[in-house]
Parts: structure tokens; sequence; C-alpha cells
């Protein structure tokens, strides 16, 4: 008897299965940075590159999905490389230097990067357009939720076993994930392969590794290298936008931005995206250097706000679809500026934690009734051969928004150190950490007072993400009246105009 064909959602549920541990490993390690540095010997600056090398790998790994997924399928490519990501978790579990860790790492990342937009390729083929806000609510669970759990999970088990645990619980769950996607994910019709685009996949992928290498100068206190690297960065993805609008087959089709919503949702994305990753950068540093938490007690402060999300996915995943963007997209963002900004008010080293966990938990509320959402209305009118490069449109938007913001609240935040404590930050915001309690506990308000100006970023970020989706989605109708098959920008422009007279 055949196989009765999996559910949108149990493929979404599949390859969440598969992503989860991606989602968590991009800032589990950010917690075990001081130990690592012990254990190893080695300098802060290059135990950084445990993260840095991850990232890079994952955002240099991203621009050729698209070309990847056509040349041989969405469901092979996410096989393939969560057994990638699974195998380098092992490895990284049982490194023997510094050097075998980062190099590890490397592999990791770039297993993870073809992953994610093979995973929302696969969800958004197989999910009728009007559905799509709740499938993408599931998918956006390891996306949103996964980095918040990352200090948590990291706090309990550098406290309670090691470091290397953090990786090898990696394993079984990427093994449970590869048996339900052989089972469950389905095999997609294949359309025609598109040349590789070789000048574009010259351009792009290390467009993409400058800007995020770009953040770890910035961390590190070389100004100098991160304006180059960044700046180099920006440089070749203008040239590669310039080439991909004049090629046939680019390898990333940039030109789905042209589309009102796809446009408007990746700005917003990007604006938003940016603003609410540094923010995470930041509370970490916060608890363990002002406040002398532990890994765990800054994981468990840090908790609340991971729960929260992941509850306010779901609602927004299922109001999308029935209501104007506005309202939900809307509401999420007013919510998220609101409370940042009074966080930010509040960072200092008075204020009860209870208060600061609630406006952080506030906060991821609203990431929760925005980035998803968001995800939806701007890949909600793809079809066919565009999703693949929606797809990874969406996952470059995550690593490239945080990379650059990232580096943004790092300069601001490395410029106050310096300025109020020129003798204590020489090494930058790492060497804090090797300060002995007595020192620290003195020093306290003025590193809170740095993290404020820093924090600054993220509140305009968030409230100019604001302004866009005012602009840009207030006049947009709920679905329903315009998300059919076959929808084009032009229907929904008579649609509007229908509905305003």
């Amino acid at each position: 008897m055949p196989r009765t064909a999996a559910t949108p959602v149990t493929i979404a549920l599949t390859v969440i299965a598969g992503t989860l541990m991606i989602g968590i490993d991009m800032t589990i390690m950010n917690i075990a940075i001081p130990q690592l540095s012990q254990e190893t010997g080695a300098s802060l600056p290059v135990i950084q590159w445990t993260v840095t090398g991850y990232t890079l790998a994952l955002a240099g790994a991203v621009p050729a999905t698209a070309w990847v997924i056509s040349r041989f399928s969405a469901r092979r490519v996410f096989l393939t490389t969560l057994g990638i990501f699974t195998a380098g978790s092992a490895l990284v579990a049982f490194s023997w230097n510094v050097e075998s860790l980062i190099a590890f790492r490397v592999l990791q990342g770039l297993g993870g990067g073809f992953v994610l937009p093979a995973a929302m390729t696969i969800a958004l083929s197989s999910t009728p357009q009007a559905d799509r806000g709740r499938v993408m609510a599931i998918l956006g669970l390891p996306v949103l939720v996964g980095p918040v759990l990352g200090p948590v999970l990291g706090g309990v088990l550098i406290d309670t076993l090691s470091w290397r645990w953090m990786f090898l619980l990696n394993v079984p769950v990427g093994v449970l994930g590869l048996a339900l996607a052989l089972r469950n994910l389905p095999r997609l019709p294949s359309g025609p392969v598109p040349l590789l685009d070789v000048r574009g996949l010259l351009l792009l992928p290390p467009a993409m590794a400058l800007l995020v290498l770009g953040t770890s100068f910035a961390e590190d206190n070389h100004m100098i290298w991160m304006v180059l690297t960044l700046s180099t960065g920006l440089v070749l993805t203008a040239v590669f936008f310039r080439h991909a609008q004049r090629s046939a087959m680019p390898l990333l089709d940039v030109r789905l931005l042209r589309r009102r919503l796809t446009g408007a949702g990746t700005i917003i994305l990007f604006l938003f995206s940016s603003g609410y990753t540094a923010s995470m950068v930041l509370l970490p540093i916060y608890w363990q250097v002002v406040r002398g938490e532990s890994a765990t007690a800054t994981g468990l402060f840090l908790a609340p706000a991971g729960l929260a999300a992941g509850i306010a996915i779901q609602i927004s995943g299922r109001l999308i679809d029935r209501l104007p963007p506005i309202r939900v997209i809307g509401t999420g963002l007013v919510i998220a500026t609101l409370a940042t900004a009074v966080l930010m008010l509040l960072l200092d080293t008075e204020t009860p934690a209870w208060q600061l966990v609630v406006l952080w938990t506030v906060i991821a509320v609203g990431a929760g009734f925005t980035i998803m959402p968001t995800t939806t209305i701007a890949t909600r009118s793809l079809e066919g051969q565009e999703i693949p490069s929606g797809s990874t449109i969406v996952s470059l938007i995550s690593q490239v928004s945080g990379a650059i913001c990232v580096a943004g609240v790092s300069v601001l935040l490395a410029a106050q150190l310096v300025l109020r404590l020129p003798a204590a930050a020489d090494g930058g915001v790492g060497s804090l950490y090797a300060l002995p309690p007595r020192e620290l506990t003195e020093l306290a308000p003025e590193i809170a007072g740095a993290l404020q100006i820093a924090l600054c970023l993220p509140v305009i970020l968030t409230a100019a993400a604001t302004v866009v989706a005012l602009i840009t989605l207030r006049n947009v109708p709920a679905p329903q009246a315009t998300q059919l098959p076959g929808d084009t920008d032009s229907q929904l422009s008579t649609d509007q105009d229908t509905a305003t007279h």
C-alpha cells in the first residue's frame, strides 16, 4: 500500500528536527568563551573565532544555496548538509586543540548554511499560499527561539558537565532529523537546471563572508580592518546586484525584490533583525559582566523570552493568514521598539532583575509578531523556481543584518568603554571577562552606562523598521482578498484600489 503524502505541517515539523540545533548553535558558544579561553590557554580574540568561523562559513555558504537546490533538489541538499552539520558537531566535541575546534566549527557552519534555505524551500513548495503563515510559524521556532535558548542550554551544560556536551547533543538530534527527513520530506518536481553563475559565485559569497568578518574586527577593536572588510563586502554586494539585474540566470534572483511585498518585507526584516540580534549580543554581557552572574543564571534570565517568542510565533502565524499584515507586524514592531527603548533606559546596576527579564520577554514577543509574519508576506507570492531564491534571500538577510549591526554596537560599546575605562578596556570587550570580581563590581556602573549607549542603535533600527512597515503595509488587505494562486503585484494593486474606492 503506498504511503500517504506528508501534510505541510508534518513537513514543517520534520525540518524543525533538522534545523533546531543550527539556530541554537548560532549563540550557544558565546557563553562558553571565557571557559574555553582558560581551558585551551588561547587568548580571547583567538577563541572568538569559534563563533566567527561558524557564522563566517554559514554566511558564505548561503548565497550558493539557490543554485545548488535547483541542481540537486532541496530534499537531497537538506539531507546531505544536515549530515555534514551533524558530523561537524561530533568532530567539534572531540576536538583536541583550539585550531581543530575552530576548523570543525567552520565545517558545522558550511553544513548549516545550506540546511536552513533548503528547509524553507521544501516547506514553502509543499504549502498553498493561503496557509503559509501557519507553516512559517512552525519554521520560525528554530530561527527565533533557537538563538534565545542557546545561552540557556550552554550555561547549564557548562556549569554542570562540559562545553563538549553542547555539541554532542547535536548528534542524536541530527540523526533523528535525518531519519524523519528520509521518511517525510517529499521529492519536489524539478525544473530546468540553470547554468552556474560563476561571476555571481565569485562576488556574493565573498561579500557575505567579508560582512560577517567585519564583526570580529569590531569586537577586537581593529577598526581599520573592520572598515576595510565591511566596505569591501558592501562594494562586492553592490557589484553583484548590478550583475544580477542584467544576468538571465543569476546566482540569486534579486529581481524578486521588485515585488512590493517581497521588497518591503526584506527591508523590514533587515532593519528589525539587525536591532534584535544586536540586543541579544548585549544582554549576556550585561548579566555576566555588570551583574556578575554565572553562565547558568544568565541563561535562565533569558529563558522566559524563548518561551514567549515560541508562543507569539504560533499566534502571529495564524493571524497573518487572516488579518491585514499591518495589524500583526505593526503590533509586533511597536511592542518591540517601545520595550527596547525602556530596556535601554533601565539597563543599570540598580534596576531589579525581574523588571529586565520582563522587558526582554516583551521584546521577544514583539519579535515573534514581526520576524516570521514579515517573512510570510515576503515569500507568500513565490512559486516554483522562485522559491529557492526567495528562501535564500531571507536567510541572507538574517545573517548579514545581524553581522552589520553587531559590528555597529561593538564599535559603540568599545568606544564607550575606552572613554569611560581606558585602562580596563584596552583588550576590547572580551577583556572585561578576565577582570577580578571586586574590580568588576567597582566598574559595573560605567560598563552599564556603555551598554546603554550601545543599545541606542537597536532602538533606532527597530523604530526605523516600524516606520517602513507603516508606510509600505498600511493599505495591504487581508490575504484572503489578495493571496490566491497566480496572484501578481498588479493584481494586488487592483485589489487595493478596489478596497479603497
